[in-house]
């Protein structure tokens, strides 16, 4: 089945110059190996298009079943250089939990409910 990565995860941010740091925590341990296996380096700055010119890293923190992602070129800039008031590492991360992962139907009851549309 389809789910969105709200249903799995949770995400925090912070930025730094022109780099944001995304972590994206599952909600359950036997929810984390789909996080890695599905939601690589490159599905994520894919996923963000062009909002992201530099390289994302990906680095995990199994004891926290954490995700870690550090997208360099994805402030315009720098907050407070850029004039695209979007681009906040806060946005990149709520972006992210429209991503959507592959889950094995036996995992269903593991699932946060999805937030209304």
């Amino acid at each position: 089945m389809k789910a969105r990565l709200e249903q799995v995860a949770h995400t925090r941010s912070g930025d730094k110059g022109n780099t944001s740091n995304i972590a994206v925590f599952a909600y359950e341990p036997a929810l984390y190996p789909l996080l890695k296996e599905q939601l690589t380096a490159e599905r994520f700055k894919a996923f963000h298009r062009a909002a992201i010119t530099g390289e994302v890293l990906r680095y995990e923190a199994e004891n926290l079943h954490a995700l870690n992602f550090v997208a360099h070129g994805a402030l315009g800039g720098g907050v407070s250089r850029s004039l695209s008031l979007d681009n906040y590492g806060k946005a990149l991360s709520a972006a992210i939990l429209g991503f959507e992962l592959d889950v094995p139907d036996e995992m269903a009851p593991l699932l946060r409910a999805r937030a209304p549309a």
